[in-house]
């Protein structure tokens, strides 16, 4: 966090927010990223007429956020739900298979990846000169102004009451399967490591040169010094490849890429999706400070994790999520308060948020809905107490 950032005139919610995140010790446990996808429980919420929200989905959304107390918010999502109806996605008329959604065919810059032979030849021929001249053209001054000018209007919209923290814009290696698909991608993987790292630290290159821009744009913009790194690298059963190759090809790559905002301060932190544990420590060793979205029944380690410590020895950053996969779709009310107690309990004496562990998709009952909220107020009112 920006500790010049000026304090007064912030909702008591706001600077929990901003308290939790400098680790500070908190009366209450603030609440972060409350995402909901079922257009009745946001209108419901915001205490508006039924059909408001497609109407005018970006007050209604927010007005949601205000009723149940959200203290914070990196990824503002109110026009997510708009692609979901009452029993999730009504028709697929509107949308576009891809190479991780049932695309018959992938097409990319008019060649067709059927082989990982072609992931080769594609990365050669068209993303590695793609990158090198967004690198060459790349404006750092521009692109620090509109980083700044961004988030200053997303905070003037939220008002007072809820902290908003940069999202969506940082730059680090990633992997290639939503580009090209699974299989053609993980065979390339395997049969061409050489080009992998070489796509790692390309993209490591341009990682720098944005990465830095936006670390001044933290600086400049006096914006919370916190940023949520988010790529799925894992499924339900564990990481998506060896986590021995990603050591040699992988980590070095990333850990140049973030350096930038680890020298500006910026407490970075990782969405897990699926079983991350392999990576956990790893994550740590390298200058993270916690994570959020626990799969705990793809075996993520709560309790585990929220006993470890950051590479400074500091508490993590947790944003402890119900989950939407288990408890709030089929659990009752009572599960959703004993887990909301679980990881209270067990979650770290500071830097803990409460939230859920991803968006909660429609046909979640009403009443797991109502537990769920009167948990956030009562944990931020009154914490562990």
């Amino acid at each position: 966090m920006n500790k010049e950032m000026k304090t007064e005139n912030l909702s008591e919610n706001h600077q929990l927010a901003m308290d939790t995140l400098d680790l500070k010790p908190t009366k209450g446990i603030g609440s972060a990223d409350i995402h909901m996808m079922d257009h009745q429980h946001i209108e419901r919420l915001a205490g508006v007429e039924p059909g408001a929200y497609v109407k005018n989905p970006d007050e209604v959304y927010l007005g949601m956020q205000h009723a149940v107390g959200t203290c914070f918010i990196d990824q503002f999502l109110p026009r997510n739900p708009l692609s979901m109806g009452g029993a999730g996605y009504e028709s697929d008329s509107d949308r576009k298979d891809t190479a991780t959604t049932g695309a018959k065919e992938i097409i990319l810059d008019g060649m067709v990846i059927d082989s990982p032979e072609a992931v080769a030849e594609h990365l050669e021929k068209y993303r590695f000169p793609k990158i090198r001249k967004k690198i060459a053209e790349f404006d750092e001054d521009a692109e620090v102004a509109k980083l700044i000018a961004h988030e200053r209007n997303i905070q003037k919209k939220f008002g007072p009451s809820i902290l908003k923290a940069p999202y969506g814009m940082v730059i680090f290696p990633v992997l290639r399967n939503y580009d090209y698909g699974y299989e053609n991608y993980f065979m390339a993987y395997m049969l061409y490591p050489e080009l992998m790292e070489k796509d790692f630290s390309i993209r490591a290159d341009f990682g720098v040169v944005k990465n830095r821009a936006i670390a001044r744009a933290y600086i400049e913009g006096n914006l919370p010094r916190f940023y949520r790194l988010d790529y799925d690298m894992a499924d339900s059963r564990s990481m998506l490849i060896d986590i021995k190759t990603l050591d040699k090809l992988w980590f070095p790559h990333f850990v140049r890429s973030i350096e930038p905002l680890q020298k500006a301060g910026i407490k970075l932190i990782w969405h897990c999706d699926g079983n991350l544990m392999e990576m956990v420590p790893r994550l740590l060793d390298v200058g993270l400070c916690g994570f959020q979205g626990f799969q705990y029944e793809c075996g993520m380690d709560y309790e585990k994790i929220c006993k470890m410590k950051t590479k400074d020895g500091d508490d993590l950053i947790i944003m402890g999520g119900v989950s939407v996969t288990t408890t709030l779709p089929h659990g009752t009310p009572d599960d959703v308060r004993k887990e909301m107690k679980w990881l209270v309990d067990n979650g770290p004496k500071t830097g803990l948020f409460l939230s859920n562990s991803s968006s909660i998709a429609p046909g979640v009952p009403w009443e797991n809905i109502e537990a769920f909220v009167e948990g956030l107020k009562y944990y931020r009112e009154h914490g562990r107490g």
